[in-house]
């Protein structure tokens, strides 16, 4: 709620974060707590929990793998996807510094002879350094979804940076393998592939990528036993964050959370510990909870005063 606090939610996908959807709010994020609070759910009902989506999380991956052990864990697509988006950034970034560099010596040559400086623009008008700003948003974005003055700055771009446009396509490549790939076999063949394509590109900055699929491989291609993601709980995230900005803050960190709890849980009890800061909401009928055997964890930072 403040002071950079951190709270794990754990809710029901199916439920489409309405009423009903929140099973647990943990204070913090330690697995040992989380795990100690799932556990007052009868095991039988965690033994019947087919399917939980998460992120990189390796508290996440104890948590599920202790509390839901009979359930596949699916990493969230997005997650892997913004990977590769940073790694691209990351590449056009170094340039930009490397832009300003240039451009700082050059305006110090021409102060030094007495020169007027101009700086060197491309046919759109860009300066170098302008380029590589003005080409952020495109770069998270499909070719065919460009403006005609995004196609002209990205075909500028990728030939003066041709570094730049194999990252593009590296991750414009890995978004497609989990757009069109409807077959888990067929994907881990493409996948396979893209592998191979980073080991050639020779990328420093996908090499974390590449790392990750490795540690991850089972569990990111168990996205496509039922296409399922985080964005549930990102949405559930995201009505939490827009509660309290509507509230301008927050006073009563045990009121608010009880009034997330009765809009969003069904039926409620309070477990009060360590001087009341965990609270957690549990549903307690079958039918509206264990019926649905899909979850979703999501972490949820507040930040403002209190």
């Amino acid at each position: 709620m403040s002071n950079d606090e951190l709270y794990a939610f754990v809710t029901n996908r199916d439920r489409h974060a309405l009423e009903g959807s929140l099973v647990a709010v943990v204070a913090g994020t330690k697995s040992e707590a989380i795990i100690q609070t799932l556990k007052q759910i009868d095991k039988a009902e965690r033994m019947k929990v087919e399917e939980v989506t998460l992120d990189l999380s390796d508290s996440m991956r104890k948590i599920v793998s202790v509390a839901f052990p009979n359930a596949k864990r699916v990493i969230d697509r997005f997650h892997i996807q913004k990977l590769a988006g940073d790694a691209v950034q990351e590449i056009r970034v170094a340039h930009r510094w490397d832009a300003l560099q240039q451009g700082n010596g050059e305006m110090e040559e021409c102060k030094l002879s007495g020169k007027t400086y101009v700086p060197f623009r491309f046919p759109n008008g860009d300066t170098r350094p302008e380029l590589l700003i003005r080409s952020r948003y495109l770069l998270f974005k499909s070719a065919d979804k460009w403006t005609e003055r995004q196609k002209e700055r990205a075909g500028i771009l990728f030939d003066e940076y041709p570094d730049i446009k194999v990252a593009y396509g590296l991750s414009h490549s890995l978004r497609m393998i989990f757009s069109k790939n409807t077959i888990k076999d067929a994907a881990r063949l493409s996948m396979a592939k893209w592998y191979d394509k980073v080991e050639r590109a020779g990328m420093k900055q996908f090499n974390v990528i590449a790392a990750t699929f490795y540690e991850y491989y089972d569990e990111i291609l168990n996205f496509y036993n039922n296409r399922s993601t985080n964005a549930a709980a990102e949405s559930f995230n995201a009505k939490v964050k827009l509660f309290r900005a509507n509230l301008h803050g927050v006073t009563d960190k045990k009121f608010f959370l009880f009034r997330i709890a009765k809009l969003y849980g069904y039926p409620i009890k309070f477990l009060l510990h360590q001087n009341c800061l965990q609270e957690v909401a549990f549903g307690l009928v079958k039918d509206h909870f264990w019926g649905d055997k899909r979850w979703h964890f999501a972490y949820c930072t507040h930040n403002s005063d209190i």
